[in-house]
């Protein structure tokens, strides 16, 4: 289970995003203020840490930095309050990876925190593979029986979503949050409907599916 440090002073805030981390299977570990906060990253070192800007006893931008200059690469996500400068330049300066802007919705903050640790696993450059396909996640390259498979990106961010989570029950919204994101707020019928393509360009028998199941009632289930 992949834990996430959470540094707020805002004690409601917190214990919301805590919850919603849960909910989505990651262990959240809070911190109130900049100190403990700085001392549980580097005690605890989680796997990425969201970060408030303005923080009692140490500020978030000391935090990051600081982090850096510990040669720690564990993925930053800043919270930035409404008219607070912030731009990519700054980012890089203090060393954060990403931020969002308060207030925030579920579904944005998901998707960053998806993609900053999709962005830092291991296998970020490794090909995967099932039955006769294979995706190279470096090229962003699908392959079945050596032979490329065009795709749409959201067609392509599905199966990698898919193939990271094999043999789980995925419901709808998890699929959307996790796929489309904060960008767009598309229906759970745009899950079904992709669902579809991707069993007609990669199953044997799209009418009889043996890789991208429906779990009824629930939602959907990738089997290598």
């Amino acid at each position: 289970m992949q834990s996430i440090l959470v540094i707020d002073d805002d004690a409601s805030l917190r214990d919301t995003i805590a919850v919603m981390l849960e909910q989505e299977g990651y262990r959240p570990v809070l911190a109130a203020d900049g100190l403990e906060g700085y001392e549980k990253a580097l005690t605890l070192k989680p796997d990425l840490m969201v970060v408030d800007l303005r923080l009692p006893g140490m500020s978030g931008v000391d935090i990051c930095k600081q982090i850096r200059a510990g040669q720690i690469q564990t993925p930053i996500l800043v919270l930035s309050a409404i008219g607070e400068e912030m731009d990519k330049v700054l980012l890089l300066e203090i060393g954060a990876d990403d931020y969002v802007v308060k207030p925030f919705g579920r579904r944005e903050l998901l998707a960053r925190i998806r993609a900053l640790l999709r962005r830092a696993s291991p296998d970020a450059h490794a090909i995967l593979k099932f039955s006769d396909t294979e995706i190279d996640l470096d090229r962003r390259l699908v392959q079945r029986k050596r032979q490329e498979v065009k795709m749409t990106p959201a067609e392509y961010n599905l199966l990698v979503y898919f193939l990271q989570n094999p043999d789980r029950p995925l419901t709808r919204d998890m699929i959307l949050n996790s796929v489309w994101g904060y960008e767009s707020f598309p229906n759970t019928r745009t899950v079904d409907a992709h669902v579809v393509k991707l069993r007609q360009k990669l199953e044997p028998d799209a009418g009889q599916p043996r890789h991208f199941l429906t779990v009824h009632g629930v939602g959907y289930r990738f089997v290598p």
